[in-house]
């Protein structure tokens, strides 16, 4: 087993370290993606097809623990309101993020309110993909079409990102949906 990358140990046990770094080159837009567990193999490929087809540089972040990132931020935020004359503290989310890395699309195997619990603290738009709703039996590739966290739909949830800061127009977002073959008149999964 390789050795453990330097600062990556802190970044586990506090709940969020970058995965893989945004790929080289000059790309125009950037964005985060949250994973986790088996979510993180659709990240990866969210973030070649963001670079290959859209322009977009993304990092993938692995988030080892929403409820830890949670805590610390209300930690802070209990901090920096009892010690008004103080510098502020900021959450590790926004620590690690930092503030111009464009949209955060947090994807999930779990229901979209687990990495919700962090959205107030995370920058930028902040979109959460995850398995609300009732599923079915099949194949993961098909589970992910059917919640909606396959690569595909975390591809257009960071160009949706990138619409509302007002970064690309929204007709790109429209043919990342014709290209994806995404069904946008389906059945939403909360209603399946």
């Amino acid at each position: 087993m390789p050795p453990m990358p330097e600062g990556v140990k802190e970044g586990i046990l506090r709940g969020l370290y970058r995965y893989l770094p945004a790929p080289d080159g000059d790309f125009t837009y950037r964005a985060r993606v949250l994973a986790s567990g088996t979510a993180m193999l659709a990240a990866l490929e969210a973030r070649d097809l963001l670079a290959e087809h859209h322009d977009v540089a993304a990092e993938v972040w692995s988030a080892t623990s929403y409820k830890a990132l949670r805590e610390d931020a209300l930690s802070a935020e209990r901090w920096n309101r009892l010690h008004p004359t103080e510098a502020p503290r900021a959450p590790w989310v926004a620590q690690s993020l930092g503030s111009n890395g464009g949209p955060v699309v947090a994807v999930t195997d779990y229901m979209k309110m687990v990495p919700d619990q962090i959205a107030r603290w995370a920058p930028g738009p902040f979109i959460p993909l995850g398995t609300d709703g009732y599923g079915f039996s099949d194949v993961r590739a098909a589970l992910r079409r059917h919640f909606e966290t396959d690569a595909a739909h975390i591809v257009v949830a960071a160009l949706s990102g990138l619409a509302q800061q007002g970064e690309i127009k929204s007709e790109v977002v429209a043919e990342a949906i014709r290209r994806y073959d995404i069904d946008t008149e389906g059945t939403d999964p909360r209603e399946a």
